[in-house]
């Protein structure tokens, strides 16, 4: 039988203390909610009554409940107000110093039996419960922002918490109606470990002047799914608290670079550019606190400007390959109104991609998105062919064969003698070096990767990848295109993994790395990534769908290339690849492995 709870403490009101209030007060918990000044007390009052106004407005929370619910709190300057609470929970600034003088105090103050915990999103618990003489009543309940919305709660215990401690807040989070995941006391615990390097990865690449913020953050959102672009959500957590994570995970987690701090997020620090709580941080916004971006003159880094070119005017699209991919891509260009060529090899792989085609945009006509008018205008634009000689007269070239270097660059040969001058040549390729294939022509300046997302008529985003020897009226020309197709296309630079996978498989080697440590569970980590940060999927489920061996590919050519440690492929998920677990493909991967 766990321990009922009939009044809590919540020290530090804050935007995540008075969420915290919130979340107990709405579940008919009493509350002391204790700040340092009377000042800061009203701030936090502030803050939950204007949450709760909100969700009576929304129509989320009727007037009488929150009346109750405010009714509940008890305001009080001092942690002496604590004296009698059966738990108390600290939610104040990432200072260990700070937060071992507060457990100290709350150490003598509460009751013997009061379980003392730490909201600390990084730091370690067991270095703030030895502040106590009760080491073994201290604990972790790590919130997510915003508490009342976010479903997740992390519970961390030490190795000396009371397993009695541990299920009583287990208890109380399913009263809370939570989902809970109980871990050890680890440097970034589940969420922020894996979350913190892949946002520490991505403003390395807006300091390196690889890709815009504004790309980055659309290639992750359009690519991947995710609710926010990394940059916006560093300026949402804000660059202070993001840098002290960074450090504290670097520093006790094994000295792991990828948590490194990039340089810029400390400059940025330095120079009060926060995030929005500043009104300034990768972006600009109408003023602290607000999320609404507006135009700014300047950024703390951009990435160089290509576009200031004037784009080629392209009206007829050469498209050479057979598969999905080039099937996708010639619906995709003829829906849009481009004439297009077809080039495959043999007539008989011809009717295959025809009929492919002609079946995709049925099912459009099926589900009312597309009228047979449109079906057939868009057939009639395409022209079938079994040679290269037909792009003779094309503006620009599609290629979508088979991913091996020496195919394309053969192929990127051929069409160097074929295509008449000023012809755009673009690659599809999703993981070979773009210049690679671009010296294989005589005209290196009008080749660019084209990297769309499968299925592309669904996909809205397409990669423009951009080579040291790739002109601006190129990449002008491209992001032109993107824009008639209806897609959006993001720059940058001839990098492995371009923009969406550099960011996104490590983030997923890393879960691996978790699980093969025995820190948490398959599930257990795919609930912390979908319910403490909005992921449409969690890890092991997109491993599964993508495939372990894709996966394990894109890995290898990531740390081949950028030489980092951090980026070597898990063990673990070598090892399956080899034993054939491969994921839905397969029949069986990351969850058949872990039930076995």
């Amino acid at each position: 039988m766990t321990r009922e709870f009939a009044s809590v403490g919540v020290v530090g009101l804050g935007t995540m203390g008075a969420g915290i209030v919130e979340v107990f007060a709405r579940n008919g918990i009493d509350v002391v909610a204790v700040e340092v000044t009377e000042a800061a007390l009203e701030r936090g009052r502030a803050t939950l009554t204007g949450s709760t106004d909100r969700a009576v407005a929304k129509g989320k929370l009727a007037a009488a409940d929150r009346d109750a619910l405010l009714a509940r709190v008890n305001w009080q300057v001092g942690l002496e107000a604590l004296h009698s609470v059966d738990l108390v929970i600290e939610a104040v600034p990432e200072h260990l110093d700070l937060k071992q003088r507060i457990f100290a105090e709350l150490d003598r103050i509460c009751k013997p039996e009061t379980i003392l915990a730490t909201n600390t999103s990084s730091l370690s618990v067991t270095e703030i419960s030895v502040a106590t003489t009760r080491p073994n009543q201290v604990i972790g309940i790590h919130f997510f922002n915003p508490a009342p919305v976010m479903k997740l709660v992390e519970i961390v215990r030490t190795v000396v918490t009371s397993a009695e401690v541990v299920a009583d807040v287990e208890g109380l989070c399913a009263r809370l109606g939570k989902v809970d995941v109980t871990i050890n006391d680890r440097a970034g615990f589940i969420a922020n470990a894996l979350l913190f390097g892949y946002l520490n990865h991505a403003v390395s690449m807006v300091e390196a002047r690889y890709a815009s913020r504004e790309d980055i953050d659309a290639a992750m959102k359009l690519g991947c799914g995710l609710p926010m672009g990394p940059l916006a959500l560093m300026d949402l957590i804000g660059l202070d608290t993001a840098y002290e994570i960074l450090d504290t995970m670097y520093r006790r987690g094994g000295r792991d670079r990828r948590h490194a701090p990039v340089p810029l997020i400390k400059q940025m620090v330095t120079a009060g550019l926060l995030g929005r709580k500043s009104g300034r941080g990768f972006y600009t916004y109408e003023r602290p606190g607000s999320p609404a971006v507006v135009p700014d003159e300047q950024t703390p880094v951009s990435a160089e400007s290509t576009l200031d070119a004037g784009a080629r005017g392209i009206a007829k699209v050469g498209v050479v390959g057979s598969g999905t991919m080039a099937t996708g891509i010639i619906e995709v260009f003829a829906k849009a109104g481009y004439e297009v060529v077809s080039v495959t090899r043999g007539a008989e792989k011809s009717a295959k991609l025809f009929e492919a085609v002609k079946t995709s945009l049925n099912k459009g006509v099926v589900r009312g998105k597309l009228s047979e008018a449109d079906r057939d205008a868009a057939l009639g634009r395409i022209t079938w062919s079994a040679t290269l000689e037909h792009l003779a007269d094309v503006d620009l070239v599609v290629e979508a064969v088979i991913e091996e270097l020496s195919v394309k660059k053969a192929l990127f040969a051929s069409l160097d003698e074929i295509c008449k001058p000023g012809v755009v040549l673009a690659t599809t390729t999703s993981s070979l070096p773009v210049i690679d294939i671009a010296m294989a022509t005589q005209r290196p300046a009008d080749v660019v990767g084209l990297h769309f997302f499968n299925p592309a008529p669904v996909m809205p985003l397409v990669e423009i990848v951009q080579t040291i020897r790739t002109s601006a009226e190129t990449t002008a020309t491209v992001k032109a295109v993107c824009g008639e197709l209806g897609k959006t296309g993001v720059v940058c630079g001839d990098r492995s993994g371009f923009i969406v996978n550099a960011l996104l498989f490590p983030y997923l080697n890393d879960a691996v790395k978790m699980l093969e440590a025995s820190y948490s569970t398959a599930d257990d980590i795919d609930h912390a990534m979908k319910l403490g940060c909005g992921y449409p999927m969690g890890p092991f489920e997109l491993l599964d769908v993508v495939g372990l061996d894709v996966s394990l590919a894109i890995q290898r050519e990531l740390y081949l290339e950028l030489r980092e440690p951090g980026f070597a492929p898990a063990p673990l998920l070598e090892h399956l690849v080899t034993a054939g677990y491969l994921g839905r493909k397969a029949g069986r991967g990351f969850r058949d492995h872990t039930r076995r």
